[in-house]
């Protein structure tokens, strides 16, 4: 079954209205069987295509995963990812910057940890932090040292906003391509998640107070994710809002989308001169002796 990834896909310019994406769109998928197929054969496929992205050592792919909590990010990560091998691929999550980190501008932590050529990286959660949680909670400013009063907030969004997009511009004129999702869960969806990380004794772990703490600004939330994607999806780098109150839907819509962008960078392996390939029938010879 071939999934229509562009379905997915904010074009640049789009003002985004989050009530008119949906959370949970038709499955992609008849049953769980022909779900389970259709995961494996897109992880043996990113797979063969990560292997050839590796070798050519042309670009790099910056894979950036958005979402409130609950939305399963990490569980998209781990089951599309499973098959791809790890000495090529680089997964960083960003929580509360340290104090070393807020002595810098707020793309400076990502920036140390971008993927080299030939590598994927991974960033779950990422620098749109710094206008969705810092946009819902501006106090937290005053720790980043911004000094902004009610009436200028606009203006901080506003710049960093362009400072984003100008900087996903620059890494994709050097070799870095970039693709975005935001995986989009209804609210309620995120409460039966809650209840079943507090009802399971072994996924407690996973469920903190402060999780419950920003459930409260739900609202907040949905318009900076609105102003966000509005801001800095464009033509070269856009975001895809993923339905994701069907676990199993979500995973195989975000692998066609990385199957789609490895497919697209054209990689194959490198071909050898005439000099490279009388040595190694030299090299062959001599093993064969």
């Amino acid at each position: 079954m071939k999934i229509d990834s562009h379905a997915y896909c904010v074009p640049g310019g789009t003002k985004v209205k989050l009530r008119k994406w949906a959370t949970r769109a038709a499955p992609v998928y008849k049953s769980k069987h022909q779900y389970r197929k259709i995961l494996e054969s897109h992880v043996e496929q990113l797979s063969s295509l990560q292997e050839m992205h590796f070798a050519a050592n042309r670009y790099a792919l910056l894979l950036i995963f958005q979402a409130m909590d609950a939305a399963g990010k990490d569980g998209a990560i781990r089951h599309v990812m499973s098959g791809i091998n790890p000495q090529g691929c680089q997964v960083f999550s960003f929580k509360a910057p340290s104090a070393a980190e807020l002595e810098h501008d707020f793309l400076w932590r990502t920036t140390r940890v971008l993927p080299p050529r030939g590598y994927i990286g991974i960033f779950n959660r990422s620098y749109y932090e710094e206008v969705l949680i810092v946009r819902v909670h501006p106090k937290l400013l005053r720790t980043e040292l911004v000094a902004a009063t009610p009436h200028d907030f606009d203006k901080v969004w506003e710049g960093r906003y362009r400072s984003i997009v100008d900087f996903e511009q620059h890494l994709h004129r050097n070799g870095t391509r970039i693709v975005k999702f935001f995986l989009h869960l209804s609210k309620e969806e995120q409460r039966k998640r809650f209840l079943a990380r507090i009802d399971e004794p072994q996924r407690n772990w996973k469920f903190s107070m402060a999780d419950a703490k920003e459930r409260g600004f739900w609202k907040s939330y949905m318009r900076a994710y609105e102003e966000c994607l509005s801001a800095t999806s464009t033509d070269m780098t856009p975001w895809y809002i993923v339905p994701a109150d069907d676990k199993a839907s979500a995973r195989l819509i975000v692998s066609q989308v990385i199957l789609d962008a490895l497919g697209e960078l054209g990689s194959s392996y490198p071909v050898i001169d005439a000099r490279r390939r009388r040595e190694l029938r030299t090299v062959h010879r001599h093993l064969m002796e």
